[in-house]
């Protein structure tokens, strides 16, 4: 007899009311109790839309025409209320913001169970309990305006996890977690599962990140169809992820440079189960073949700092003797855990606060007197989130707002637009409200908005958070083209995927100091650095020690050398 589904979609449509075409088309699948289940694809393949039909956002909070049927638990969901949802599937959402509810984190944890009338000592001994599952005990009397975007994340893991529901949705998990936070995300996801056997679903699409722990079954989504529904062995030595634009593992990447056929039967879906005893001599080979380039950059400073302090409250340093020296031209990451002082040290340097102790030099003159507006002209700042700076409803508005306001002509305005628009991939959207826009798309509108300036150096605070590969590449990608430009290019980020790919050097700061400034493959193959950091090794590392080749760090930095060269060709 076959089992009963937990979810189940039967040749279920959805169309928004304010679209021309159907977001979901023809949807079958079955998840079972107790699967952990991904589900991933491009930007707008509907992958958010199937989470907004399973936790009732649609059709309570967005309004669309429905076909077809979707059950849990065999109730027909179009006959729920949001309620009665809310107590099967419980919702981890990407913008955590758009989560909160309570004045702190503590009461934002509780806050299911207040609705439930749960006792004051029982609710404390379990908002106690999830919060140390995901390392927030210390931070429970905090206001979620004081959390860093990975803190507000596990204070909504915290919080859904405490309502005893069935299933556990998590919509882009990953999106504001720096790397060992991610890490661990998933294994607190893992270990849920195993301890409670939930169903799980996630949806995400850092596949690579997501695959540190087992997964059932993935899902592949693209233009609102299921293209595949596979195990991770198959599906990573498929053509699938290639051809739907979403990033392999690097590990299967770097296999494939160096001629290894990957096939399902070397357990490719993990690097934990890769068998590489067919593989080991193909790698060892190719890694001596590759020719080493200089990732020095030697042009003349930029942006020095020099013993920079600085303290909100006068207490706590965030920022302590903080010294470096970019060159002109350079593509340098800042990397380092949430609440490091990354954010920070780019309001100094834009002028929105002042330094405690020290200077900033830009091509060799303290800045110190230069107002807000003066710097603006030649530091550009993207923020990490893209709703605290956009000010206009439409697009096209939004992003000629800087150029009005400095009183350029309006046919030089559309020429600029059109252009950095293209490049951004918003061309299609110009005359679109901004509300209409998914937070990726938000993202990439603030991206263009300031490159239409033309700033001497860009600072982008997690530019790729929340954006597909196909996405993530053509904004690196053209990023690449406006730093050979020689605009300097400044990018604070999670992704040590971005960092080791675009970014030579990366300076690391773990505490308010600088720990290591450094080539990006050295970064990640020091295990001091990765934990005082909470970065985490490069599958690329693993690969490695896997195929028996010493110098890891040489094996890591000989990809980046590999991959350049492949660009530049």
């Amino acid at each position: 007899m076959e089992k009963q589904a937990v979810i189940e979609f039967q040749n279920f449509s959805f169309q928004y009311y304010s679209q021309a075409e159907p977001t979901l088309h023809d949807i079958n699948l079955k998840i079972y109790p107790g699967e952990k289940i991904l589900i991933v694809g491009p930007s707008g393949s509907g992958k958010s839309t199937i989470g907004h039909c399973l936790n009732g956002l649609i059709p309570f909070s967005y309004q669309g025409e429905i076909k077809g049927s979707l059950k849990i638990n065999g109730l027909e969901t179009k006959n729920l209320d949001i309620f009665r949802l809310s107590k099967m599937v419980g919702t981890v959402l990407q913008d955590s913001d758009g989560q909160f509810v309570g004045l702190t984190a503590g009461e934002d944890i509780a806050f299911a169970l207040e609705n439930d009338n749960i006792p004051h000592t029982e609710m404390h001994a379990r908002v106690g309990k999830v919060a140390e599952m995901v390392d927030m005990q210390n931070w429970l009397t905090s206001s979620p305006f004081e959390l860093s975007g990975g803190q507000k994340q596990r204070t909504s893991l915290a919080g859904v996890m405490i309502d005893d529901v069935d299933i556990l949705l998590f919509d882009e998990p990953l999106a504001n977690l720096d790397p060992a936070t991610g890490k661990t995300a998933i294994e607190i996801i893992d270990d849920i599962h195993q301890a409670s056997q939930k169903t799980i679903v996630i949806i995400e699409h850092r596949l690579e990140d997501v695959l540190h722990r087992p997964i059932d079954r993935v899902i592949v989504l693209e233009e609102g169809r299921i293209i595949a529904d596979m195990n991770t062995h198959d599906l990573v030595s498929s053509t699938i992820l290639k051809e739907t634009g979403i990033r392999e593992p690097l590990y299967v990447t770097a296999l494939k440079y160096a001629g290894v056929r990957v096939t399902s039967d070397t357990l490719p879906g993990h690097i934990t189960t890769l068998n590489t005893d067919l593989s080991r001599q193909a790698l060892t080979t190719w890694h001596k073949t590759i020719i080493k380039q200089d990732w020095r950059n030697t042009n003349p400073s930029i942006l020095k700092m020099e013993h920079v302090y600085f303290s909100y409250d006068g207490k706590r340093q965030i920022l302590d003797d903080i010294s470096f020296d970019i060159r002109e031209g350079e593509m340098v990451s800042i990397v380092g855990k949430n609440g490091a002082g990354k954010s920070t040290l780019s309001k100094l340097l834009c002028g929105f606060e002042k330094e405690d102790r020290g200077t900033i030099y830009y091509r060799g003159e303290d800045i110190k007197d230069k107002t807000i507006k003066e710097r603006a002209e030649i530091i550009g700042l993207v923020m990490q989130n893209p709703n605290q700076m956009i000010s206009k409803p439409m697009i096209y508005d939004e992003v000629a707002l800087g150029l009005r306001l400095r009183n350029v002509p309006e046919d030089e305005i559309a020429e600029r637009i059109e252009k950095v628009l293209k490049i951004c991939g918003l061309l299609p959207f110009r005359n679109w409200p901004i509300s209409a826009l998914s937070y990726g798309q938000k993202k990439r509108v603030t991206i263009a908005a300031i490159l239409v300036l033309n700033p001497k150096i860009l600072i982008l605070d997690e530019p790729t958070a929340g954006q597909d590969f196909r996405h993530y590449t053509e904004i690196m990608e053209f990023l690449v083209e406006i730093n050979k430009l020689g605009i300097t290019i400044i990018l604070i980020t999670h992704d040590m995927h971005l960092m080791l790919e675009y970014t030579p050097r990366a300076i690391v700061l773990a505490g308010g100091r600088i720990i290591a400034d450094t080539a990006a493959s050295v970064v990640l193959t020091d295990s001091q650095v990765i934990a005082e950091a909470n970065l985490k090794e490069t599958s690329l590392f693993h690969l490695a020690q896997l195929a028996g080749i010493s110098d890891g760090t040489a094996f890591v930095q000989g990809f980046i050398d590999y991959e350049r060269e492949l660009k530049d060709r």
